[in-house]
């Protein structure tokens, strides 16, 4: 019984996933801000290129 009530006390793997969770949302945010810019730029090259012909 004891150690069963140890175990519910342990928040070590609490925090590991609170950091998973974090590094997710950081992942997201990043992958976002990279296709805007992505698709910005591809914008920009097609413009270049049908003034450049």
């Amino acid at each position: 019984m004891r150690k069963l009530i140890e175990f519910w006390k342990n928040e070590s793997g609490a925090t590991a996933i609170e950091y998973a969770l974090i590094a997710a949302g950081i992942a997201v945010a990043i992958i976002t801000g990279v296709n805007a810019i992505g698709s910005q730029l591809n914008t920009k090259f097609d413009s270049i290129s049908t003034k450049l012909n």
